[in-house]
């Protein structure tokens, strides 16, 4: 499979785009580990920052209802 930033060739993970950090959350708003997603440790770490920068800034919430 491999990982989805890797195949895009996405050098770093933007926290602005919500629809993008939205795909790698569960329904209930947690962040999904490596095992499932397909990413790689690197993109992993970045988007873990993405998406808690993003849930300050209002972008994703903290949970989903």
């Amino acid at each position: 499979m491999g990982c989805y930033f890797c195949q895009r060739n996405i050098k770093e993970v933007d926290w602005k785009n919500g629809r993008l950090l939205s795909k790698f959350l569960s329904a209930s708003g947690k962040i999904k580990p490596r095992k499932k997603t397909g990413t790689c440790a690197l993109h992993q770490r970045q988007f873990k920052k993405a998406v808690k920068r993003a849930r300050e800034m209002a972008i994703l919430s903290f949970t989903k209802k």
